[in-house]
């Protein structure tokens, strides 16, 4: 099994019982205890979890996302692939908001190669677009919040609602079927909020594991959003509803190319 694979195995498994141990962990990925006690220290290095004697406990309280640099690396491959669908659907020329998150980064990249002008609400975003010869690129003003790069506060807010983009891409901590967009920090949900008001289309990326978490913070109901581009691994139900309701659904499947 991958080191990734095994990473996010036992991130899911601390999700789920808030506690790991080493030898149950080496039983459930069919591999040694010393590989296990390599992966969790790797994972206490970059603020995924605490280890405690015999195995590691979270160190996320309820309501909290993993830290970027856990989430940069999870599904990396996905995240470049629904990155690359959702921006299929902008045509050059056009005025695009980008929100933050680990996403938001793969969708600033993958913009950086088109002629748009964009405005990037990430720190990650600025870096993946500064350097590009083809975009126009503008910047919000606001506050960066910490290590996950995110720029929000009051300025930021007031620029975006001062601007009207063709389209947004929108990013999020969880899908809930029923309480919708959401958002872990309430400051980035109202930069959300922001976003979505401002543009003329939005476009939501959301892997398919987003649909079976919620966060606090509402954004908007599903329903809000003109495009989603998820994965295969997302329930059918709910995009069967989503279509029916006049959003497009575009699933990424195994290669770079979106399927609807």
């Amino acid at each position: 099994m991958q080191m990734e694979v095994r990473h996010r195995e036992i991130l899911d498994e601390l999700r789920r019982s808030g506690r790991v141990q080493v030898d149950e962990l080496a039983k459930q990925l069919s591999t040694s205890s010393m590989t296990v006690r390599r992966d969790l220290e790797h994972l206490a290095a970059v603020g995924a979890l605490r280890r405690v004697r015999g195995g590691a406990v979270g160190t996320a309280l309820h309501g909290e996302g993993l830290p970027f640099s856990v989430r940069a690396v999870d599904d990396e491959g996905l995240k470049a692939r629904l990155a690359a669908a959702a921006v299929a659907y902008i045509d050059d020329g056009e005025a695009v908001v980008v929100d933050s998150g680990t996403t938001g980064a793969a969708a600033a990249a993958e913009l950086a190669h088109r002629r748009v002008t964009a405005m990037p609400l990430s720190v990650q975003g600025i870096a993946a677009l500064s350097s590009s010869q083809t975009v126009s690129l503008v910047l919000s003003g606001g506050t960066v919040r910490g290590a996950e790069g995110t720029i929000v506060g009051p300025i930021a807010e007031r620029t975006i609602a001062s601007l009207r983009f063709d389209t947004a891409i929108l990013t999020c901590c969880a899908a809930d079927p029923t309480a919708g967009v959401t958002a872990f920090d309430l400051g980035d949900a109202a930069i959300k909020q922001a976003i979505v008001a401002s543009a003329a289309r939005v476009i939501l990326i959301a892997e398919g594991s987003k649909f079976s978490l919620r966060s606090m913070a509402i954004v908007c109901a599903l329903e809000d959003v003109d495009v989603l581009v998820t994965d295969a691994s997302a329930p059918p139900a709910v995009l069967d509803r989503l279509r029916a309701a006049g959003v497009e659904v575009s699933v990424v499947e195994g290669t770079d190319r979106p399927t609807s």
